[in-house]
């Protein structure tokens, strides 16, 4: 058992290994006497100390005899007491004397453990209360949840799989996995039938510190108190409920999470998946698919890279019979992530006749499977009413005395569900950096790459995203409204005297003027002229108005919304502005007393007939020549579609005539005719001139129909009419004079240029009346209504999302995204906060392809 020296014989001097070359030490051994003559040449100890033990007797008080005597029977009995003990008694002494301190100290940290259980919650009360005068920010491990509960919730079948850390309870139904969940959050919480399939979806407790225990279901604000009886029934009636409202009509499992918080002090924090237990045959009213979906269910969350694996393994059933030992090594064949838990050792090892058989299953050598560590807890008698505290005092009672811990065949660490669950925390902690480093080195590279391609594509621009451009059209699209209150009123009432006129003029020209100047006389025409305007005034006129008003200031914010401002023009807002443009005008509406107080001023306007000047009486005659020219136009451009090319134009173009082009140039000439013969005809055909018309025609080998010959004279006489309007429009020019004298002593009659000038009056004021309620009160509720879409598109990520596109949105966004992966790289002063940075940004990495940016927007908040 001596150490190898040779390396150290330098320090040795070399004389001394040289002696046995001058002394034969061999001849000197076999001259020394044996151990047994050494025995015979020492005295026998035991009867020297027979020999003392009879003196001290003797030498003892009391009578001499009786004395000596039992002096000589009680050194016989200590005779027997200090008797040589054998090794293995030694051995069992000091393994007895190693449990008893273990135990102590055990006891010693449990108490400590309690008193910091304690105060760790009256701190969180006080927190709770407010006391500190601070807002608890919300813990790191209910964000890592609630991330899983968007990936959950996005891909309910788990086809698209995240590589997010969580603890994967598997076993064989009936193992004891939920027990073992139910130990580590300290509270019976899921129900529990004899023999029954109990668990049918997949149910993810989040575990967190607290002032108190308590329990939630993401969906639902209610809060179970798990230290009152009635509501742990309450809550497993409703994770009953939840799981048997889960399941698909036809089916006995399913696969959508149900997602359950559980709150509590001294609780270790992690997120643990309970699964349906594994199956080896389907009995009678399961789905004949059962076994599948439960074996496709857990493979889909133990294929995770980096999710824990926490088997559970029925101890008091035979080891060959487990079905999720052969499933577990097929996914993590090394054992880097799995943890081995034996159930029910009480039970084992009462019933198996070999203790060393539970040895080997702990020690994984009766498995195929490999783990990171094993564990032997005990999860009650068997009593569904039975409390954590009992069975926690039951288990340490169990191991206390349990032959597995005496004979070293199961370590202090491996036992209890307490220590289990400090191990499954650390390991799932170790795990989730484990992951946040890894994908910061990948942020890394992914930053390098996306600013190489923004400089390429965009080297003049800055790399601003989403909420940047957002706030930047924002404010852009606030100092277009603003441009609006400086546009000049001359401007406003130019646009709407213009455009208003366009939009009534076919009625003044066709309902009004036509038939008030088919009259003969002054009066009547005066007459039929004041009823329509009135008519028209009382009912549509004010409504004609507020719609051009409103349509002018729809087109005015669309130009200053639109108009490119050279080269500052940025086309990545123009959806936005549209939207922004659209939505606002849909959320205006126009003051309702608008019309009533228009319609008394245009009336007013109208039956003024008095014209002041020689100046208003020219303008009166330019607007109604315009008027008309611009009316004869069009009916020439009409005439000449019915007839068809002119012969100069046949020529030069080489086009002709359609047959019912040659018909109604045929009908065109006729009624020429008949207008040169009469040049007072009136508008209308008479049933005989329109069978002489069609006579003549006939006789020319024409065929035309009575509906065509109308139809031609209706333009016919259109054009003669304007024609003739303007001829005494000419001869008005000079007629202010007599207008002035009422025409008394005068032929000529000028009511027309009368009537165009109480329009055009009419018109002005109408304009003028418009725009003063633009410019006071509807310009400013329009802004008022897109500082209220854009405040409700800031909030609307996905409206953001839709608007606001393209390849370099994109690439901005995901430079933002990257941008704090650098800071975390860096460190930060407070690991906490650096930690939570990086679990943030590895959602992010995992998310972005998935829930692309609405939820990526919704973790950098």
């Amino acid at each position: 058992m001596m150490p190898d020296l040779d390396e150290y014989k330098w320090i040795v001097p070399d004389f001394i290994w040289e002696l046995d070359e001058h002394i034969d030490f061999d001849k000197l051994i076999k001259a020394l006497p044996d151990a047994d003559d050494l025995a015979r040449l020492l005295p026998d100890f035991d009867k020297i100390g027979e020999s003392f033990t009879s003196l001290k007797g003797f030498f003892s008080p009391g009578s001499s005899g009786e004395t000596a005597f039992r002096a000589t029977d009680q050194g016989y009995e200590n005779d027997k007491q200090y008797k040589k003990v054998s090794d293995k008694e030694k051995i069992d002494q000091l393994q007895e004397e190693l449990l008893r301190t273990q135990l102590k100290y055990q006891r010693m940290l449990e108490r400590l453990e309690k008193e910091n259980k304690e105060l760790r919650k009256l701190v969180l009360q006080r927190d709770d209360k407010g006391i500190h005068q601070r807002k608890l920010k919300k813990s790191l491990i209910d964000m890592y949840s609630e991330v899983l509960d968007i990936l959950s919730d996005y891909d309910a079948s788990y086809n698209t799989q995240d590589h997010l850390p969580r603890v994967v309870v598997v076993g064989d139904q009936s193992a004891g996995k939920t027990s073992v969940l139910e130990m580590i959050a300290q509270a019976r919480i899921f129900p529990r039938g004899s023999g029954e399939m109990m668990t049918r979806s997949p149910v993810k407790v989040t575990l967190s510190e607290g002032p108190h225990h308590v329990a939630l279901f993401k969906d639902s604000s209610r809060e179970f108190d798990l230290t009152k009886e009635e509501d742990l029934a309450a809550l497993r009636n409703e994770i009953e409920i939840r799981m048997r409202n889960s399941v698909k009509e036809g089916c006995t499992v399913s696969t959508e999470t149900i997602s359950l918080s559980v709150k509590g002090p001294g609780l270790q924090r992690m997120v643990l998946v309970d699964l349906p237990g594994v199956i080896s045959t389907v009995t009678s009213g399961m789905a004949p698919d059962t076994k599948e979906t439960i074996f496709s269910i857990s493979k889909a969350y133990m294929q995770n890279p980096n999710a824990i694996i926490l088997c559970i393994q029925d101890g008091s059933v035979d080891a060959e019979r487990s079905i999720v030992t052969d499933l577990v090594s097929q996914m993590d064949p090394q054992g880097k992530r799995t943890i081995f838990v034996l159930t029910k050792v009480d039970l084992a090892e009462k019933n198996v006749a070999s203790p060393s058989r539970i040895q080997q299953i702990i020690e994984g050598k009766l498995f195929p499977m490999k783990a990171l560590g094993y564990f032997a807890v005990v999860t009650g008698k068997g009593n569904s009413s039975e409390s954590i505290d009992s069975i926690k005092e039951y288990e340490e009672e169990f191991f206390q005395n349990s032959k597995l811990l005496k004979t070293c065949m199961l370590k202090a660490h491996q036992v209890t569900t307490k220590n289990l669950s400090l191990a499954v925390s650390d390991c799932f902690w170790k795990m989730v950096r484990e992951s946040v480093e890894q994908q910061a080195d990948a942020f890394k590279a992914t930053r390098f790459n996306l600013e190489t391609e923004w400089k390429n594509n965009y080297p003049r621009l800055r790399e601003l995203d989403r909420n940047e451009l957002f706030e930047k059209a924002k404010n852009e699209i606030l100092d277009e409204v603003i441009s609006l209150t400086q546009v000049t009123p001359k401007h406003w009432e130019e646009i709407l005297q213009k455009t208003l006129w366009e939009r009534v003029s076919t009625h003044v020209i066709e309902n009004i003027y036509l038939p008030a100047a088919q009259t003969m006389n002054s009066g009547t025409f005066n007459t039929t002229v004041d009823i329509k305007l009135k008519q028209w005034t009382d009912k549509q006129l004010p409504n004609k108005a507020v719609e051009v008003a409103w349509e002018t200031l729809q087109e005015e914010f669309s130009r200053f919304m639109t108009e490119q401002k050279g080269k500052e023009h940025d086309d990545i807002f123009d959806k936005l502005k549209q939207a922004v443009k659209e939505e606002s005008i849909k959320r205006h509406r126009w003051n309702e007393r608008a019309e009533d107080s228009l319609r008394v001023i245009q009336h007013n306007a109208l039956e003024d007939r008095s014209i002041s000047d020689k100046q208003q009486w020219d303008a009166a005659i330019h607007f109604m020549e315009e008027t008309l020219q611009s009316r004869l136009k069009d009916t020439e451009s009409v005439i000449e579609d019915m007839v068809g090319p002119d012969w100069k134009k046949r020529w030069l173009y080489w086009v002709g005539r359609t047959k019912e082009q040659h018909i109604r140039n045929e009908t065109k000439n006729e009624l020429e005719k008949l207008i040169k013969c009469n040049e007072d005809h009136a508008a209308y055909l008479a049933n005989d001139e329109v069978t002489t018309v069609r006579k003549n025609l006939e006789a020319r080998g024409v065929t035309v129909d009575p509906c065509l010959i109308k139809d031609t004279w209706h333009q016919i006489y259109r054009r003669y009419f304007l024609k003739t309007a303007l001829s005494h429009c000419n001869l008005c020019r000079r007629g202010f004079y007599y207008y002035q004298r009422h025409f008394v002593d005068s032929e000529l009659e000028c009511n027309d240029i009368v009537l165009f000038w109480r329009i055009q009056r009419m018109l002005a004021i109408t304009a003028n009346t418009l725009r003063q309620q633009l410019t006071n009160t509807e310009v400013r509720r329009l802004e008022k209504n897109v500082k209220e879409v854009l405040e409700d598109f800031a909030e609307d990520n996905e409206k953001k999302v839709k608007l606001l596109t393209g390849k370099r949105v994109q690439l901005a966004e995901d430079l933002s995204e990257m941008a704090i992966v650098l800071r975390i790289c860096q460190g930060r002063k407070s690991s906490r906060f650096n930690f939570l940075e990086g679990l943030q940004y590895l959602v992010l990495g995992v998310t972005q392809k998935l829930l692309k940016s609405s939820v990526v927007a919704a973790w950098r908040f």
